[in-house]
């Protein structure tokens, strides 16, 4: 009688249980690195935004840009492009100045994916609705958490 060659039902079976468990074992791993990528990305993408405004407050009486756009259409030029926000690509950074336009904060909504930015005022203090965490930012003012402590 001639043997049949190949796999049986059980032996596939039990490979695709093996490789179900590993890929269920590394995913969320593979989650956590992607997440880190993203937040280098965004600390040096706002370094570099930071820099832009830095330069348009140079260049322009001392006032800082009402809106992220104003960079690129700038005299002279400072940036080409203002990037997306690596933790959603379909939203750029925020941005906002007090009301005497002095202070200035532009951020990322971070790894929570949530905007905890509520604004800064005056005296430059940056106010979350949450933790410290999560978000990345630069400011020439002063980050401060929910409630009212420096981060």
């Amino acid at each position: 009688m001639k043997q049949r060659e190949g796999f049986t039902l059980i032996e596939m079976m039990i490979v695709i249980a093996v490789i179900a468990i590993l890929v269920g074992v590394l995913l969320p791993q593979f989650r956590g690195t992607q997440d880190e990528a993203a937040e280098q990305r965004a600390k040096a993408e706002l370094r570099t935004i930071a820099t832009a405004i830095e330069s348009y407050y140079i260049h322009h009486s001392n006032a800082l840009p009402t809106t992220l756009s104003l960079l690129t259409s700038a005299t002279p030029r400072i940036i080409t492009v203002i990037p997306d926000d690596p933790f959603n690509s379909t939203t750029d950074y925020d941005y906002d100045v007090d009301t005497n336009r002095v202070y200035y904060v532009v951020s990322s909504i971070g790894s929570d994916r949530a905007a905890d930015i509520t604004g800064i005022n005056t005296s430059g203090q940056i106010t979350e609705s949450g933790d410290c965490v999560e978000d990345v930012l630069v400011t020439n003012g002063v980050r401060t958490d929910a409630s009212g402590n420096a981060c």
